[in-house]
C-alpha cells in the first residue's frame, strides 16, 4: 500500500490475517468470534481505516443518519440534549441532522416530511404538535411528549415534583407556592405540578398553584407575588418553579423588592441548568439526567424494535443545591 493511498478493507484483512468477509462482518456489526473482532479492530486502528458510510449504506439500505427535531436551541436544556444525542449517535457510527421548528406545528410537519424524503434511519424529536402525522415506516423516539404509539423518554417528572416539596418542607418551609408555565399539550413535564401538590398534601401542607401556558406572559406570576409582599416579606416561604429559567426570573423579581433569598424565601427550579460562565447551577434545582436520557433515546431508536420497545422510559432525578435554598 502506498503511503499516499487510503487503506482499504483488503488492507485491513491482510493486516489482521483474516478474510475480507470477516472484516465486513465486524464493520457491519455482524457477530464474529471475539478473537477475530479484536484483530480487525486493531488493524483498523493501526492503518487508520475509515468506513465509507455511503458505500456501506448502499449495501445495508441505511443512511446512518438520524434527524433531531427540536423546538429551539435557545433553551439550555434543548442545547445540552442535542449535544448529548449527537455524541451518542456518533459513538454508534451515525450522523445527526438537526432541524429546528421554533415551536411551530407546521414546521414540525415539514421537518418530518423532509426527514422521510432524505431516507434517514430514524427521528428523535421533542414536538409541540398533538396532531403530527408520522410515517409508520420511520422509527421515532420522542422526548417528554407522547406521539401516537412511539416510545417516549423523560425524567421522572412526578417524583421530581415530590422531591421539590419534600426538600422545601425538610428545610422548614410552611407556606408553599408552585409556579408553572408550559405548553397546552399534556406531556411528561406536566406531571411536576401534581407530584409537588400531592407531596404537600401528604405532609399536611397547603399549596397554592398558578399555571400558565406558553402563549401567555408571566405577568400574572409577578402580579400575584407583588400582591403578597408586605413590609418586605412574601406570604410564602417556599417556591417551586417548573423550570430553572422561571426560577431565576422569580428570584430576580423578589430580590428587586428586597425579599431575601434564601433567608426569607427558598426556591427550587427544575432542569439542572448549569451557568456557562461559572459552571454552577443557576438555582437550587431538580436535575434531569440529560446524558442518560439521550443514551436511552438512541438505544431505543437503533437497537429495539416492535413489541420490544417500551412506550415510556422515566429516568431518576435528584436535587442539587444552587444558592436559593438553605442547606
Amino acid at each position: 500500500m502506498k503511503s499516499s493511498d487510503a487503506p482499504t478493507m483488503k488492507d485491513v484483512a491482510r493486516e489482521a490475517g483474516v478474510s475480507l468477509g470477516t472484516v465486513s462482518k465486524v464493520i457491519n456489526d455482524i457477530p464474529v468470534g471475539e478473537q477475530y473482532r479484536r484483530r480487525v479492530d486493531a488493524a483498523i486502528k493501526k492503518l487508520g481505516y475509515q468506513v465509507n458510510n455511503y458505500a456501506r449504506g448502499l449495501k445495508t439500505n441505511k443512511t446512518y443518519c438520524v434527524a433531531l427535531v427540536m423546538p429551539s436551541l435557545h433553551h439550555p436544556f434543548f442545547a445540552v440534549l442535542v449535544n448529548e444525542l449527537s455524541k451518542c449517535l456518533m459513538e454508534e457510527g451515525y450522523r445527526s441532522l438537526l432541524m429546528i421548528t421554533s415551536y411551530d406545528s407546521q414546521v414540525e410537519e415539514k421537518c418530518f416530511l423532509l426527514a422521510r424524503q432524505n431516507k434517514i434511519d430514524g427521528i428523535i424529536a421533542l414536538t409541540y404538535s398533538p396532531d403530527l402525522e408520522v410515517d409508520e415506516s420511520i422509527s421515532v423516539v420522542t422526548i417528554d411528549r407522547h406521539l401516537s404509539n412511539h416510545p417516549c423518554v423523560s425524567s421522572d417528572n412526578y417524583h421530581g415534583g415530590e422531591l421539590a416539596a419534600e426538600k422545601l418542607i425538610a428545610l422548614g418551609c410552611k407556606k408553599l407556592l408552585f409556579l408553572q408555565i408550559g405548553n397546552v399539550i399534556v406531556g411528561e413535564a406536566e406531571k411536576r405540578g401534581p407530584g409537588f401538590e400531592n407531596a404537600c398534601h401528604r405532609n399536611g401542607m397547603t399549596c397554592h398553584s398558578i399555571v400558565l401556558t406558553d402563549d401567555e406572559t408571566e405577568a400574572p406570576f409577578y402580579q400575584f407575588l407583588e400582591e403578597h409582599i408586605h413590609n418586605g416579606k412574601l406570604d410564602f416561604d417556599g417556591i417551586f418553579c417548573n423550570s430553572d429559567g422561571l426560577g431565576v426570573r422569580v428570584c430576580e423579581f423578589l430580590r428587586e423588592r428586597n425579599v431575601r433569598i434564601p433567608e426569607d424565601v427558598q426556591l427550587i427550579g427544575y432542569d439542572g441548568i448549569v451557568d456557562y460562565a461559572t459552571g454552577r447551577y443557576s438555582c437550587s434545582t431538580i436535575v434531569q439526567p440529560i446524558a442518560e436520557m439521550a443514551q436511552a433515546a438512541v438505544h431505543l431508536l437503533l437497537h429495539q424494535q416492535g413489541d420490544l420497545m417500551p412506550r415510556n422510559i422515566s429516568l431518576a432525578v435528584h436535587f442539587a443545591p444552587g444558592g436559593t435554598t438553605r442547606e
